[in-house]
């Protein structure tokens, strides 16, 4: 039987889904005692092995509680073993095994319920402290909640609360006028206006609005704006604006325009030369794929600025169901392509006679050459140089996984996220905490970043109206 020291008043109960979902879950209790039973461990076990990122994970969670474990005694075990902290008092690593564990009638014998067992039989012993449950299964903390066991979701990777929705990456200004005059006199600044290799500067000294953030967009309208500008530079008494340029008429994007603010300012972040990560949120329909697609054939196969463009995205198997497929790699995720292969069609449609060239040999012959469909299971390890990554669906992948495919960008690589946190397939995330949440709260004050949520769908009426009524 475990003991317990009689000063702990909070004591974790961790289920094995948290410490898959977070493998730095034993740090994040401060300095509160995290139990883990010996359900979990064997669980952990049994996931360990294989090529999977679940296995992977399993395999980290394992290391960590190896070295954990690697310079105590018996004695230190049985009464807790410390967890170093930053800062602050250590937390401390009980590790729960019950001889003979009763089973909890009339359930039956499956891993959750004898971690619900597990719980219950701490709770009856330690009355003194309060015993919580963490799982981010929903029926788990269905079950624990009708046993009367206090129960808790795991918070802590949250990159918003639920009060808060994620950053749409602009601020609206109605009052602002063509020169953002109307904006100046109701923020009460003092603007100089400079230009820089053909860029106009605003730079603006004052109290700053709270809100502004490196890489977002000003602008005095959603549709028809005259003034569109990205903060370059904000802190609390001064900022530096940059005006867009304007891709709604005359320029454009390997032959796409901006209908909107919001798509202008997409354009703006994805052609930039100094953002070297763009994030894009939105419902479907509103042109991610489509202005992405279009500003990587432009830096790829017009201006030469990247040599090739990988596209991968999140299958909601991760990859684990690949192999199962024929073909090669890129015949295995042609299954997931459906929305590559569209916009694809889109963008190199004639507009003389409304055919498309993607069919024609040459044309398959040059893309085939530049473009490259990759798995994201296959990019461990990688670097990748003079690169145009896109990865779609960024909502279905942990921050983990993102931050494996965001670390293989090397010299001279842009990467352009693409998701919509209102369509999340994978188990245990949720807009809170997807991958796409992570990244966009973690370099939203990163100079080189910039993040933009668009509003309007371009698909069809029907499909605006799926998005609002459904």
């Amino acid at each position: 039987m475990v003991r317990i020291d009689k000063k702990a008043t909070r004591l974790y109960v961790l289920d094995t889904n948290v410490l898959i979902h977070d493998p730095a879950a034993l740090y994040q209790f401060d300095e509160h005692e995290v139990v883990i039973p010996m359900t979990v461990l064997e669980e952990l076990d049994k996931h360990k092995n294989g090529i999977r990122e679940i296995a992977r994970t399993a395999r980290q969670v394992s290391r960590t509680l190896s070295e954990l474990t690697a310079n105590v005694d018996l004695d230190q075990i049985r009464d807790g073993i410390p967890i170093p902290r930053l800062s602050g008092p250590e937390g401390c690593l009980r590790l729960l095994c019950y001889a003979h564990l009763a089973p909890l009638e009339p359930l039956e014998d499956t891993p959750d319920n004898r971690l619900l067992a597990e719980t219950c039989r701490l709770r009856d012993e330690r009355p003194d402290a309060s015993v919580i449950l963490v799982t981010k299964d929903i029926n788990l903390r269905v079950k624990a909640a009708a046993l009367g066991v206090p129960v808790e979701d795991y918070l802590t990777d949250r990159a918003f609360d639920d009060s808060d929705a994620m950053t749409d990456g602009a601020r609206l200004y109605p009052d602002a006028g063509h020169d953002g005059s109307g904006l100046w006199e109701s923020l009460s600044v003092d603007v100089k206006v400079e230009r820089q290799d053909r860029k106009v500067v605003y730079r603006l000294a004052g109290d700053m609005p709270r809100e502004w953030h490196l890489g977002m967009l000003v602008s005095d309208s959603d549709n028809g704006a005259s003034f569109e500008a990205i903060v370059r530079e904000v802190g609390p008494k001064h900022a530096h604006l940059e005006l867009l340029t304007n891709y709604r008429h005359g320029s454009s994007v390997w032959g796409v325009h901006a209908h909107d603010s919001r798509q202008n300012f997409t354009l703006n972040l994805l052609m930039d030369d100094d953002i070297d990560l763009v994030t894009i949120a939105g419902s479907a329909g509103t042109g991610k794929t489509f202005m992405t697609l279009a500003a990587a054939f432009q830096q790829t196969l017009d201006t030469k600025r990247f040599e090739r463009i990988v596209f991968t995205r999140a299958p909601i198997s991760m990859s684990e169901d690949i192999g199962f497929l024929p073909g090669t790699e890129e015949e295995k995720m042609s299954p997931w392509m459906g929305a590559f292969h569209d916009n694809m069609d889109n963008l190199l449609r004639d507009e003389q006679d409304g055919s498309s060239t993607w069919n024609q040999d040459a044309t398959r012959q040059l893309l085939g050459s530049r473009v490259q469909i990759r798995a994201p299971g296959f990019m461990r390890g990688r670097t990748l140089n003079d690169t145009f990554l896109i990865i779609d669906e960024a909502q279905n992948f942990t921050p983990k996984q993102l931050k494996s495919l965001i670390t293989r960008a090397g010299r001279n690589t842009k990467i352009v996220c693409l998701g919509n946190v209102g369509q999340i397939d994978t188990p245990y995330l949720t807009a809170n905490t997807c991958g796409m949440a992570a990244v966009v709260q973690h370099f939203r004050d990163w100079p080189h970043a910039g993040h933009v949520t668009l509003k309007s769908v371009e698909r069809s009426r029907l499909a605006l109206a799926g998005e609002e009524l459904l």
